[in-house]
């Protein structure tokens, strides 16, 4: 069966399931759109000139009842919702064949995408987590891939979390509807700066007022314009130990309810925005109530039209679960024109890849399709050595982002025990773990910990090679390894955005697909190509 998921909302997407493999996933915000943007035309053509044939079935998402009918059932199903009434299918004709159109809600596209990607077989039963901007339910999944809802623990956790950011944030409008779709990982970086774990008597009032309401309410920011931290500005250290504080606590909100309620010892699927929140992913795992836990890599509304085609699939034969790659984006985009007079440009080994990131230049790194979800895993990365702070440094002046932000690091997965202390696979980066060294400073956090994504030679080989070939070099398998994008935008996709990139924000170079392209007015470089040979010796 040949099923097209279309995700409509922002963080917007179409994908293709084939005989039960995601075969492709074309993801708006990526080539250099906006971040969260919905589909546009470019993206939809991207998609079907991918297909060979019209699919059988076309799914669609569900999202706000924008598209409902006036009256009778509306063919776009809404946003909320598990039951039989929530999901809607009809014969349709799409390009002279006859197909299926189902929609099922947005809330089922996240369970789905989980339940679907994850390792569990279908059978087992499961414990499922949605966490995003507007829901924050438990639910079990039984043998029939049946869906319960256990309860909604707290409605909009992640608005709530976002929210304290802007309250601190003097540059944020108080009269805004609602937070910024960025606070929320920037407060995930603040939280780590958190030295106490108690709040002030004033504090405690905040959290109460900010997590009692049955939503995030409108008026917050003027409620709160007499708090401690009201436009103190985000690098205030009170306001950072209220960070953690305040993530501490809705972390604690979840886990409690889940400690006296989820009994069963069944495994645990995360889904929504905060599945990409990796201190409490860690916690989930160490928290000793589930025998497994499962993040997919789109645990956010990138994964949406993944989990909308997974329903559709399971609905028409059955089974709902997929093969998958992290992989699965498009690939490269080399056939813009552009000038490359400003480059070096030549074929490299990963040897001397390695010689150059080792002797400090920072590179763009681009291999194969593009990562599905929104993190860099090695095929659309800004790569560099690990060592010093100041590579952390420059790396989030090329980013053009403050500087509290970390870096994280990729390590050969035969070495993440020894600098780690990982000892199983975390390959898409959705984890914390602590250095047990000082030397890789670059990507060691404030409180001593790590963003880690663990590579082998079958789940990134010209990773894998490169990182063999610099551990060579330093002892260490291990790079720096952030998104290679502009700021506000999706990864760059396509060579004359990258060669533009790399020229403004400062890289010394990039390489794609083993050839690579060298700033000639680069400093690095230059001192480099002084000493080639002495560094190739």
């Amino acid at each position: 069966m040949d099923v097209v998921g279309y995700n409509p909302g922002h963080d917007g997407a179409v994908v293709q399931l084939r005989a039960g493999r995601l075969t492709v996933a074309v993801e708006a915000e990526k080539d250099s759109n906006w971040r969260h943007t919905p589909v546009g035309s470019k993206e939809l053509m991207d998609a079907f000139t991918r297909l060979d044939e019209t699919p059988d079935v076309l799914a669609v998402g569900g999202w706000w009842p924008r598209e409902a009918r006036p009256t009778g059932t509306p063919a776009h199903v809404g946003y909320r919702g598990i039951g039989p009434d929530d999901v809607h299918h009809e014969d349709r004709r799409f390009l002279g064949k006859a197909v299926r159109y189902f929609s099922s809600s947005h809330e089922r596209s996240h369970l789905m995408c989980g339940y679907g990607m994850s390792p569990f077989p279908q059978g087992q039963p499961c414990y499922a987590l949605v966490w995003e901007g507007e829901i924050g339910a438990f639910y079990e999944i039984d043998s029939d891939v049946v869906i319960t809802r256990v309860a909604d623990v707290l409605n909009q956790p992640g608005n709530r979390y976002a929210s304290i950011y802007g309250l601190a944030d003097p540059t944020f409008p108080k009269d805004a509807p609602f937070s910024r779709l960025s606070d929320a990982g920037k407060l995930m970086a603040l939280a780590s700066f958190s030295q106490r774990k108690t709040p002030t008597g004033d504090e405690e009032k905040i959290i109460e007022f900010l997590l009692s309401s049955r939503d995030v309410r409108w008026d917050l920011y003027q409620e709160l314009e007499s708090s401690v931290h009201y436009n103190v500005g985000v690098e205030d250290v009170e306001f950072r130990n209220f960070a953690g504080i305040y993530s501490d606590r809705i972390f604690e909100t979840f886990h409690q309810f889940a400690a006296s309620h989820l009994r069963q010892g069944w495994p645990l699927i995360v889904t929504g925005g905060c599945g990409l929140n990796c201190d409490w992913n860690t916690k989930w795992r160490e928290s000793g109530i589930f025998s497994d836990v499962f993040v997919p890599p789109v645990a956010n509304d990138s994964g949406s039209a993944i989990g909308t085609a997974i329903d559709a699939q399971w609905h028409c034969t059955g089974n709902a679960k997929i093969e998958w790659d992290v992989y699965s984006g498009l690939p490269f985009d080399t056939s813009a024109t552009t000038d490359l007079s400003s480059y070096d440009v030549r074929d490299v080994i990963p040897a001397e890849v390695a010689t150059m990131l080792e002797r400090g230049l920072i590179l763009g790194w681009v291999n194969g399709r593009y990562e599905i979800g929104p993190r860099a895993l090695g095929n659309r990365s800004i790569l560099a050595a690990p060592f010093d702070d100041a590579t952390r440094v420059r790396l989030n002046n090329i980013k053009q982002r403050e500087q509290f932000r970390p870096i994280a690091p990729v390590c050969l997965q035969s070495d993440a025990a020894q600098w780690f202390g990982c000892t199983d696979a975390s390959p898409y980066m959705l984890y914390t773990y602590r250095a047990t060294t000082d030397a890789l400073a670059a990507v060691t956090h404030v409180n001593g910990t790590a963003r880690l994504q663990t590579v082998t030679s079958t789940s990134n080989a010209p990773l894998h090679d490169l990182l063999v070939e610099f551990k060579q070099r330093t002892g260490y398998g291990v790079l720096c390894n952030t998104s290679l994008n502009f700021s506000g935008k999706g990864f760059v996709n396509n060579l004359r955005d990258l060669a533009d990139y790399t020229s403004a924000h400062g890289l010394d170079g990039f390489v794609v697909e083993g050839r690579a392209y060298l700033l000639k007015k680069s400093e690095r470089y230059a001192a480099y190509r002084a000493n080639r040979r002495e560094f190739l010796s």
